[in-house]
């Protein structure tokens, strides 16, 4: 049982970011999984959207680490990381259909404490099993524009309703629309759900619900005019793209369609944020 999904993500919510040299810089989120080897050895793997890392030319970017004072306070304590290799190869898996990116990171020791164990990721039956659909509210953490929710750092709580129908087959609609407003730095967040308590379906049994439904990764965009929908990700490929860190042959899925969003198109929740600080 998860205590409190809303919080236990806040604390595994980072943003990612790349200054550009020109004053500005690149911005996404990211968040943190508790991914062991297969032969049981620690390990600690930044999940985000895959343009991300793709948008930044560095060879290094920077995690928005935060760090607990004894007096209750909390300072932002920021750390670079490798992105590319001295040839500028990618350093991230990714996964080969989706937008979905895992990074192996060395992280703080708080901070490694604070990464998600991969159980809490939603499974193809998991919106079956909750009765999850249209008009259900979900949860997304983010740094619109590269705002944080305070100095300390603590990513944005935003919320939103679901805003497309069927969810599934997961391999058949790999993406699902979430009715709220998506800014540039909202790219790589988890989506999630939690409710205390939710009817079992088919009968009078109630149930706790908390789960990672996936992670924002565009948002939806018509003549110019952005349509205050985001595009989620399904858990199914951060899964996926978690098993191609240890196995690059992997048998991963290989989704037919985006979720339908008509004569609109899908452009990504990131670009350039200014000032640089």
């Amino acid at each position: 049982m998860i205590a409190d999904l809303a919080v236990e993500l806040m604390h595994a919510t980072v943003q990612i970011e790349q200054p550009l040299g020109d004053g500005t810089r690149t911005v996404g989120t990211g968040f943190l999984i508790n991914a062991p080897t297969p032969d049981g050895q620690p390990r600690t793997v930044l999940v985000t959207a895959s343009h991300v890392l793709q948008r930044m030319p560095g060879a290094q970017a920077r995690i928005g680490y935060r760090i607990a004072n004894a007096d209750g306070s909390w300072s932002y304590a920021p750390q670079s990381f490798e992105i590319r290799d001295a040839e500028g190869a990618p350093r991230w898996t990714q996964h080969p259909s989706r937008d979905v990116a895992a990074i192996t990171i060395t992280a703080p020791p708080a901070f490694a404490r604070a990464a998600i164990p991969t159980d809490w990721l939603a499974r193809d039956e998991t919106f079956a099993t909750y009765a999850v659909g249209a008009g259900d509210q979900m949860m997304a953490l983010g740094f619109p524009r590269g705002l944080s929710a305070n100095p300390a750092g603590f990513p944005i709580l935003r919320a939103g309703r679901v805003a497309s129908f069927p969810l599934a087959p997961v391999t058949a609609f790999p993406t699902f629309l979430l009715d709220f407003t998506v800014f540039p730095g909202n790219s790589g967040g988890p989506v999630f759900m939690a409710e205390g308590l939710r009817r079992r379906p088919g009968g009078g049994e109630t149930q706790e619900v908390q789960f990672i439904a996936g992670l924002l990764t565009q948002q939806v965009e018509l003549k110019r005019e952005r349509l205050e929908i985001g595009i989620v990700t399904h858990a199914r490929y951060i899964h996926e793209t978690l098993s191609l860190l240890d196995d690059p042959q992997a048998e991963v899925s290989v989704a037919q369609v985006d979720a339908g969003v008509g004569g609109a198109r899908a452009v990504s929740a990131l670009e350039a944020v200014s000032p640089d600080h």
